[in-house]
């Protein structure tokens, strides 16, 4: 039996989605059913079987959830969308045992308020099971056993049941994190983005936590993201126990392997905090990943960590001072300031960039990395001029609610154009 699957993503990252589901449908499903789909705004449809469901959500780097199709059919009123809601057969999914929470998001939607048509689907919802068992499910909005999402146009409904439950970019090991964190499906598609491939040397100059350098080596060691944590599907009536537990154990059975191994990575670090190198090492202890090279030193004192050219890749701390991050007024080295990210992206938009670090940034990347490739993300538009440096190309995309751009910079002997200082990209 096939199913209609929604995968939410990052938006900019829906092609690289893509392309990664058909990847995991060629390594992973044995010839299972597996159909792509269109790649929309902020995610990607595909149809397959309830193994195929599993394996994305267990592989996938990229995605944010993976959402399974329920109903869809045109509305005017909120009570359109509990009709619909209350016809569905909930009961073959979940009992009324299990506890629920409902999400309703919308674009250009009509309906005056969300919260009210959020609360006429658990109604239905409700309604359904008590008809049908005679009992109503409890609503946890924490941490409850399913999860139903309905998507709102402004014509249409569209119902689903999440299978994943956590968002799938909480991997599990990622405990500690400094300001401005990068969401480690962001980071992944960063690197897919950036077109690196293990074994070329990956170097992340102000890595702070350890994201990206975290994720490439789960891409170079075949670990895959979902291997350690629980998913939402197992809650489910649908639930193929047998199946999973094949996938799940060749899945570990990987990890493991990569425990053992003593693969040169060619992955490297560093940071000017090593407050934020010691939380970086604890991320990766906690990953199951071997001791990776990292170095606390200040950006703009870099040097290339390996002889062979690579991919530098780059997330600057949103909202604060870049060449101070981790030391007092006095220059003693502290701990950076913890927040949330909506607060990181706040920051980012009150405060200007320090024109004089990124300068001596790109003084470095000019002068040192020849050869290189250089990915950095950033909110700020006008970091080429910053630099000093032409951007060869730039790929809009969201951190969370923050639109960025990933500007790359191909630093090539005798072609690396200098932009003056004011000179601002146009977009």
């Amino acid at each position: 039996m096939s199913f209609d699957f929604f995968l939410p993503c990052p938006r900019g990252l829906e092609a690289a989605l893509a392309a990664e589901l058909a990847e995991i449908a060629t390594r992973h499903l044995n010839g299972a059913p597996f159909t792509a789909g269109a790649q929309v705004p902020g995610g990607v449809h595909f149809r397959g079987g309830w193994a195929a469901g599993m394996a994305a959500n267990l592989h996938s780097r990229i995605a944010s959830r993976v959402l399974l199709k329920i109903a869809h059919r045109p509305y005017r009123s909120e009570q359109d969308i509990y009709a619909l809601a209350l016809e569905q057969r909930w009961e073959q999914w979940f009992s009324a045992h299990e506890t629920l929470r409902v999400d309703v998001t919308a674009i250009k939607s009509p309906l005056r308020s969300l919260e009210f048509t959020t609360l006429r689907v658990k109604d239905a919802i409700c309604d359904r099971l008590r008809e049908v068992s005679g009992a109503r499910p409890s609503i946890d909005t924490s941490a409850p056993d399913v999860r139903v999402f309905a998507f709102l146009t402004a014509t249409d409904c569209t119902l689903y049941l999440d299978t994943s439950g956590e968002p799938l970019f909480k991997r599990g090991w990622r405990l500690d994190k400094g300001a401005a964190p990068l969401r480690e499906n962001l980071a992944a598609g960063i690197l897919r983005l950036t077109g690196w491939t293990a074994g070329t040397p990956l170097y992340d100059p102000m890595c702070g936590s350890g994201t990206f350098l975290a994720e490439a080596a789960q891409v170079a060691l075949n670990i895959a993201p979902g291997a350690e944590r629980r998913f939402g599907f197992e809650k489910l009536k649908q639930y193929d126990a047998r199946t999973w537990q094949t996938l799940k154990a060749a899945a570990l059975d990987a990890k493991h392997a990569a425990r053992a191994s003593r693969a040169d990575l060619q992955i490297f670090g560093s940071d000017i905090s090593g407050d934020m190198l010691i939380k970086a090492r604890a991320n990766f202890e906690r990953a199951g990943l071997p001791a990776t090279s990292l170095k606390q030193v200040d950006a703009r004192n870099m040097t290339p960590p390996s002889s062979e050219p690579g991919i530098l890749v780059a997330n600057p701390p949103y909202g604060e001072r870049i060449e101070v991050r981790g030391r007092n007024a006095r220059g003693e080295l502290r701990e950076p300031r913890e927040s949330r990210e909506d607060d990181s992206f706040r920051r980012a938009q009150e405060e200007a960039p320090d024109s004089e670090f990124f300068k001596s940034l790109g003084d470095a990347l000019k002068q040192r990395f020849t050869g290189w490739h250089a990915f950095i993300l950033t909110s700020d538009r006008k970091l080429p001029g910053q630099l000093r440096l032409r951007e060869s190309t730039k790929t809009p995309l969201f951190n969370g609610a923050l639109e960025c751009r990933l500007f790359r910079f191909d630093l090539i002997a005798g072609s690396v154009r200098q932009r003056p200082a004011n000179d601002t990209p146009a977009d």
